[in-house]
């Protein structure tokens, strides 16, 4: 095993598949996580709160590379309370121990993109108050870079799928009905083309950013993906794999609205829904060009999904 130490802070969708990746390539590997629980064989476990500065200090302690992968609840006022204290200490963590920092991040700051496909060029236009703090936070992160206070970059990614994504649009709530081979209620539109990112390509994709050279320092990338397609028709390839239908069927926009006056999950959804409102489409060629990294073909990524929500969903 190398001597080179890699933090995850975050035992997530994405950072526990991250972490195994990582000690698959022989690296030391630290999870940090707010609770005690399982992490990967072989990781070690530090527990504890990344709000607290000192805390992260002690996480970085002699880091290579750290990772922001970090989830908290899908609520915009604590997104706003909590983001930028968790980039500034992380920041300040990595910078001090000399670590390369590597963000996790999704699209939010980019706002409407008119149909168009989103890359590095997009420019920040959140039309979100959710938006509107990814994008303080992104800022916050190159600011520090080009001060000098700590090597940066970030990984950009759609909404997830795959083994491990319980908490998304494709995750349990998708899960659940297919495996009992009842309808599949969506709140977004299934038939809106839209780039929906595997899981593993997005642990890939960090992976590569922290072992690549310097020059991809300071910006932000769009991770490898698929080209963009529907729900429906990749819900159908899962359907594939489970040689039966799945049937998919969009909420009424009016019941959506309804139920975020009762849930405040369907609350803070609801400002999100513009980005199935037009093509939703991530460009990923510049990531693929500079690192030779092409995403799971969907046939694999379909198998690897069933077998894993089988699993998950404890389904007969």
């Amino acid at each position: 095993m190398s001597g080179e130490l890699h933090v995850v802070f975050g035992a997530g969708q994405v950072g526990a598949p991250l972490a195994a990746r990582l000690l698959e390539a022989g690296l030391r590997v630290r999870v940090v996580r707010r609770s005690r629980g399982t992490v990967a064989r072989g990781a070690e476990l530090f527990a504890g709160d990344a709000a607290d500065p000192a805390f992260c200090l002690a996480a970085t302690r002699g880091a290579s590379v750290v990772y922001h992968c970090l989830n908290v609840p899908y609520d915009a006022a604590v997104w706003a309370a909590l983001l930028p204290c968790y980039m500034e200490n992380l920041i300040a963590a990595a910078g001090k121990s000399g670590a390369r920092l590597v963000v996790l991040d999704n699209l939010y700051m980019l706002g409407r993109g008119g149909g168009r496909p989103m890359n590095e060029d997009t420019p920040t236009s959140p039309c979100s108050r959710k938006g509107e703090v990814r994008a303080l936070v992104a800022e916050q992160l190159f600011d520090a870079h080009r001060r000098g206070d700590v090597r940066a970059v970030s990984g950009r990614a759609s909404d997830f799928y795959g083994p491990g994504g319980g908490q998304t649009f494709l995750g349990e709530y998708l899960w659940r009905p297919a495996l009992a081979g009842g309808t599949v209620w969506s709140p977004v539109d299934p038939d809106a083309v839209h780039t929906y990112h595997y899981i593993p390509d997005v642990a890939a994709g960090l992976a590569a950013l922290a072992r690549a050279d310097a020059d991809v320092l300071g910006r932000a990338w769009m991770l490898p993906c698929r080209p963009a397609g529907t729900m429906r028709e990749l819900v159908a390839r899962f359907a594939q794999v489970l040689a039966r239908p799945v049937r998919v069927a969009a909420v009424p926009l009016w019941i959506v609205r309804a139920l975020g006056t009762v849930s405040p999950l369907m609350r803070e959804m609801r400002e999100m829904l513009y980005q199935w409102d037009e093509p939703f489409v991530v460009e990923d060629r510049r990531f693929r060009e500079h690192f030779g990294i092409e995403p799971t073909p969907l046939d694999d990524a379909a198998l690897a999904s069933v077998a894993w929500a089988r699993q998950a969903y404890a389904a007969r």
